[in-house]
């Protein structure tokens, strides 16, 4: 079947989208949730450290940060997020012997991310309904640059809450 158009079909021929209909969104939560980019939450800087560092600095690094999750960077592209929650969880009981470990050991591999063009609405879902506290944005070429955080989605949320 050819698909060229000739110029007698070019007359014939319909715009897909020319019947478009803009959606009409019920609030301004939800236009901000749809029409906005997830890049809205890369204000926050975020703590790191490498694969190879041990789990002892690791610790030691998200005490001192006061943040609750690490991005563990390799040639500045994210391969794994370690947590409070992956100290409880993978460390807590057997710590003397993990110490000296390396953090890619107990880190969380392949972590759910969102991309900075991807909505508002993705970093929603990826906490409220997946259940990630703390969700790496990274840029198109795959270069963490922030996290999403419960409290930054609240903080979203609010300023385009209509009451």
């Amino acid at each position: 079947m050819n698909h060229d158009l000739t110029q007698s079909d070019s007359s014939t021929y319909e715009d897909p989208l020319s019947n478009y209909d803009p959606i009409d969104y019920e609030s301004k939560l939800q236009l901000a949730l749809a029409e906005e980019s997830a890049d809205v939450f890369g204000s926050q800087p975020f703590a790191q450290v490498k694969p190879t560092d041990t789990i002892r600095h690791a610790i030691q690094s998200l005490y001192e940060s006061k943040e609750s999750s690490l991005l563990v960077i390799d040639d500045e592209k994210l391969v794994g997020i370690f947590t409070e929650r992956d100290v409880l969880e993978k460390v807590a009981e057997r710590y003397p012997k993990l110490a000296e470990h390396s953090v890619s050991e107990v880190m969380t591999a392949k972590p759910t991310v969102i991309y900075e063009t991807d909505p508002a609405a993705a970093a929603l879902a990826a906490i409220a309904v997946a259940g990630h506290r703390h969700v790496p944005l990274i840029r198109l070429d795959n270069t963490p640059y922030s996290v999403a955080s419960p409290r930054l989605v609240f903080e979203f949320i609010q300023t385009h809450y209509d009451a």
